[in-house]
Order: structure tokens, then C-alpha cells, then sequence
């Protein structure tokens, strides 16, 4: 069987050396010496004044709402994982969707600036596939009509924009560190801001409002344990290696595909793209199904990602965005992780070409 993605697990005497330490310490949770040596390492690696290291990307979003203290209208993509819209309603906002482009499939910057009103308190974009939004356009939006600007880049890790890391944009930004992701430890997340204020609010709100004895605010338990740091510690020196594989991959799969009516994202100039996802936008819905099927009955699974378009789900009901609608009735993302063959790659391929 072929998946979509599959965790990368680093060699098992790497991983022993980070659990006998915390069999010695017995400081299994509650921001020990591991976690505190990921945040830092993380923080370099991004370029960063604060990184916190949480339990998943999902309560990463809630913070970072909760932080910002923003309750209206959030302008928001249709083009997301649910969690993004979730996280907005739980925290008592209304999510407003505003469609996406037809070249990156973020966000668009344009449809942004027609729905901002006097209710509007700020903007949740998502880095689409690890593909940056416009954030030059979004950042100078915000100012103009001073709103806030969260940037959830669950994807992203790793990804740059003239220079920087993408996770260095926004009043904050998120990440999740699921073990599907390229960089994971196994599950976890993190909240980055440049902002002292914010990062002191966030920093209590993670560990239920408390230091100690002393109670300051309200919080949540969103800390995460030793384990799942140490499993960071022995990835994050691979990413050099995981972002070349990717590409790799990523450079085969266009290679093979080339000759075919399909579209994949156009980066932004000046990206320097993750390869999070191979996602293929095919010229209909019904033969995306017949191409799923089709590799599904060779053993090789893929996944619609992001279907179906969030503004059509119940619980979100909003306007039509016919982009989002459209693309996310034809996208599929192929398998695309660390030891996937290149003959598995001509193979999916191959197969996928008997459609057209």
C-alpha cells in the first residue's frame, strides 16, 4: 500500500538518547529542559523573537485568537483544513469568507479589501499547501484599516518568502507539528510572534493562567511533554535533507505529468517552496473521482485536500466563492513523503495517465 504521507522516524538509538535522559530527569511535562532546548532551536531556525511550543496546531489557532483578544468578523479562506474556520467560532467570532485565487489558491488579497466593514477585527489567512500567501498585499490591507493578521501556517514550516521563514509574517503565526507534517513530533504545534506583549499573554494562556502559586489570567492546557520534543530534536536537523527529497519528488511527479490538461500552485516570486503536498488540479470533478478510484484499486491512496470549499459546509454556511468551490471539487493530493520510490512515483503516474 501506497499512503498519501507517512511519518519519518528518525533511527531508534537517536531517539534512546533523549529517552534516558528523561527516564533520569522523570520530568516528563510541564515545560522541561527538552522543550525548552526545541523552543530555542525552533526560534533560530525560523529567525524569531517567540516561539511556543504547544500540543497541536488546532489550540495553537485558539491562543493566538484568544491572545489577540478579536471578537467580530474574521475574514478567512474557504480553501482550508476545518480546523482554521473551527478554531474562529470557538473562540465566539464569525467567519467571513473571502475567495481564493486561481493561481496559488490562498486567499485573495482583492476579495479581502470588499469585505472589511466595521465589524471586521481581523484576518485568519492560510499558507495554502505550504504556499505563501501574498502577505505583502494582506500586511499592508491590515494597516490601512487596522485589523490583526494571524497567519496559519500548518503547512509551512520550512517554506521562505524574499528571505525569511513565512512563519516570521503576522501579528502571529501558527504551525502544527502533526505527524503527517515534514517536520513533526508526532503531535505538537507552535505559536510565533515578535510581539513581548503577546507572547507573555500566550505563554500563561498555555499553561492555565498560572506561574507557580501566582494566578494572572485565565488558560488553558496546551503544554506538551518531553517525548514529543525529543522526537523534534532529532528531526529538526534534517529539514535541509526532508525540503531536497521533497523537491526531488516533486520535480518527478511534474516530469512524468507534464503533458497533461492539469494545474498545480504557482508560487509567489521570491518563494522558496516546502513541497509540503503534491496536490493535482484536474479539468473535472469526474475524472478526479475516476483517477482516485482507479489508484485506490492499485493499492495507492490519496486524498481531496481541501474538499469540499468551507463555505459550504453547515456549520460555516457563506457566500458562494466560486474559485474555492471549483478548485477544491478537482484537487487531489498524491502520496508525497520521505521514502516514497521514484518507481512508485512512475507508477502512480502512469496509472493517473490511462485516465486522459
Amino acid at each position: 500500500m501506497i499512503n498519501v504521507s507517512k511519518p519519518f522516524l528518525p533511527p531508534a538509538e537517536d531517539y534512546d538518547r533523549y529517552m534516558k535522559g528523561i527516564w533520569e530527569r522523570q520530568w516528563l511535562t510541564n515545560n522541561g529542559p527538552l522543550v525548552q532546548e526545541l523552543e530555542e532551536k525552533l526560534k533560530k531556525y525560523l529567525g524569531v523573537k517567540h516561539l511556543l511550543y504547544v500540543n497541536n496546531g488546532t489550540i495553537a489557532l485558539q491562543i493566538a485568537l484568544k491572545a489577540l483578544g478579536v471578537r467580530g468578523e474574521i475574514i478567512t479562506t474557504p480553501f482550508s483544513y476545518v480546523a482554521t474556520t473551527n478554531s474562529i467560532l470557538w473562540e465566539g467570532s464569525i467567519p467571513v469568507f473571502a475567495d481564493i485565487k486561481n493561481t496559488d489558491f490562498n486567499i485573495d488579497p482583492e476579495k479581502i479589501e470588499t469585505l472589511i466593514n466595521s465589524n471586521t477585527v481581523a484576518i485568519l489567512a492560510t499558507h495554502v499547501y505550504g504556499n505563501p500567501c501574498d502577505v505583502d498585499a494582506i500586511e499592508r490591507i491590515a494597516a490601512r484599516h487596522k485589523i490583526k493578521v494571524i497567519y496559519d501556517g500548518a503547512h509551512a514550516f520550512g517554506a521562505k518568502y524574499k528571505g525569511k521563514q513565512i512563519l516570521s509574517y503576522g501579528d502571529i503565526a501558527t504551525c502544527s507539528f502533526h505527524a503527517t507534517k515534514i517536520f513533526h513530533t508526532i503531535e505538537g504545534g507552535a505559536i510565533i510572534t515578535n510581539d513581548d506583549t503577546l507572547a507573555e499573554k500566550m505563554t500563561l494562556y498555555r499553561q492555565f493562567g498560572h506561574i507557580g502559586d501566582e494566578y494572572f489570567s485565565i488558560g488553558i492546557n496546551g503544554k506538551n511533554s518531553e517525548f514529543h520534543a525529543a522526537m523534534g530534536l532529532c528531526l529538526l536537523p534534517m529539514m535541509k535533507r526532508f525540503l531536497e527529497n521533497r523537491k526531488k519528488t516533486a520535480d518527478l511527479y511534474s516530469f512524468l505529468l507534464k503533458d497533461l490538461p492539469v494545474q498545480y500552485p504557482v508560487a509567489l516570486q521570491d518563494t522558496l517552496y516546502n513541497y509540503s503536498y503534491f496536490p493535482v488540479i484536474f479539468d473535472t470533478e469526474e475524472r478526479l473521482k475516476t483517477i482516485k478510484n482507479l489508484l485506490q484499486q492499485n493499492n495507492i491512496n490519496t486524498r481531496r485536500y481541501f474538499y469540499p470549499s468551507l463555505n459550504n459546509l453547515p456549520q460555516f454556511i457563506g457566500a458562494p466563492c466560486p474559485v474555492s468551490e471549483s478548485v477544491s471539487a478537482r484537487a487531489l493530493a498524491l502520496p508525497m513523503y520521505y521514502e516514497l520510490k521514484e518507481t512508485d512515483v512512475e507508477n502512480i503516474c502512469r496509472t493517473i495517465k490511462t485516465c486522459f
